[in-house]
C-alpha cells in the first residue's frame, strides 16, 4: 500500500475511535488516536493475517499490551474486515463482543485478552518463545504505552526476551508522554526509554509514530535483526487528529459529548478531504 492509502485508512480509524467512545459514553480516545497510524500499518501492511481465517496457524500474533486503547484496535480490525463496522457502536455495551478491554474469546482477530498493564508483553514473549521451541515461522508484535513502562513486569519480560534471543519479537512503545494523571515525567519517569531497552538487550529503533515512511523502514529493519528482540519507540501525539484532544491528558479516559463529537468529526472530515486532494 502507498503511504497516502495508509493515511486515508488511518483517518477512518480515527473517525471510528471517536464514534466508538462517543457511542459508549466512556472509553480511552487519547491513546487510541496516538496509535491509530501504527494500528493501520500493522493490520494493512505488516502482519501476516487473513480476516477470512483469523486463526490460521502461521499468522503473525499481535498483543495490545496497553489494552485500554482497545477502541483503536477494534477500529483497525473492523476496517480490515474481521467484523462489520456497525459493531463499533456497541462498544462497552452489555452483550457486545467489543468490551472496554480486548477479550480473545469473543472478538475475531484477537490473539490475547489484555488490560492489566505489563501483562501483554509477557504474553507476547511467551508466544515468541513458543514459536522458537516448535519451529514456527510467525512473528509476534506487542504495543505498550509509555506509562505502562512504569510496571516492573515489563522489564522482567524484556530481560527474559533478551536472554532467550527472541528475534521474532517486536515490541512497540507509544511514547505520547501522557498518562491518566499527567506527563509520564511527573508521575514516574521511564526516560531514557531507548537506553533502558538497550540495557535489557533489545535492538532499538526510534521513529515518528505518525510518519509511514519511518514506520515502514522500522518494521523492515526489525525483520533483519538476529539474536535479539527489537523495540520500536514511537514519538506520538496523544489525541492525534482531534484539535481539542491533542496533547491533553484529560482525554486519556474521557468520552466526548455530542457537541465535542461534532467538532472531532469535523476535524477528521477536513483531514480526510485534504488527503483526497493529494
Amino acid at each position: 500500500m502507498t503511504n497516502l492509502e495508509l493515511q486515508k485508512i488511518a483517518n477512518e480509524v480515527r473517525k471510528d475511535i471517536v464514534t466508538e467512545v462517543h457511542s459508549a459514553k466512556s472509553g480511552h480516545p487519547g491513546g487510541s488516536l496516538s496509535a491509530a497510524d501504527v494500528f493501520t500499518y500493522l493490520y494493512f501492511e505488516e502482519l501476516n493475517i487473513d480476516p477470512k481465517d483469523p486463526k490460521k496457524p502461521d499468522r503473525d500474533r499481535f498483543v495490545l499490551s496497553k489494552g485500554h486503547t482497545a477502541p483503536g484496535l477494534y477500529a483497525a480490525l473492523a476496517e480490515r474486515g474481521f467484523f462489520p463496522k456497525e459493531d463499533l457502536t456497541t462498544l462497552r455495551q452489555i452483550g457486545s463482543h467489543l468490551q472496554g478491554h480486548p477479550c480473545m474469546q469473543h472478538t475475531p482477530g484477537l490473539d490475547m485478552s489484555s488490560g492489566s498493564l505489563g501483562q501483554g508483553i509477557s504474553a507476547a514473549v511467551g508466544m515468541a518463545l513458543s514459536a522458537k521451541v516448535f519451529g514456527d515461522s510467525y512473528r509476534v508484535y506487542t504495543l505498550l504505552g509509555d506509562g505502562e513502562l512504569q510496571e516492573g513486569e515489563v522489564w522482567e519480560a524484556s530481560m527474559f526476551a533478551s536472554a532467550k534471543k527472541l528475534d521474532n519479537l517486536c515490541a512497540i512503545v507509544d511514547n505520547n508522554n501522557l498518562q491518566i494523571d499527567g506527563t509520564i515525567e511527573e508521575v514516574n519517569s521511564p526516560y531514557p526509554i531507548d537506553e533502558k531497552f538497550k540495557a535489557f538487550g533489545f535492538h532499538v529503533i526510534n521513529v515518528d509514530g505518525h510518519d509511514f515512511d519511518q514506520l515502514r523502514a522500522a518494521f523492515a529493519e526489525a525483520k533483519t535483526v538476529k539474536g535479539q528482540p527489537t523495540v520500536i519507540i514511537m514519538k506520538t501525539i496523544k489525541g492525534k487528529g482531534v484539535s481539542f484532544m491533542e496533547n491533553n491528558a484529560a482525554w486519556h479516559g474521557s468520552a466526548p459529548n455530542d457537541e465535542q463529537y461534532a467538532v472531532a468529526m469535523a476535524d477528521l472530515e477536513k483531514a480526510g478531504e485534504a488527503l483526497c486532494q493529494k
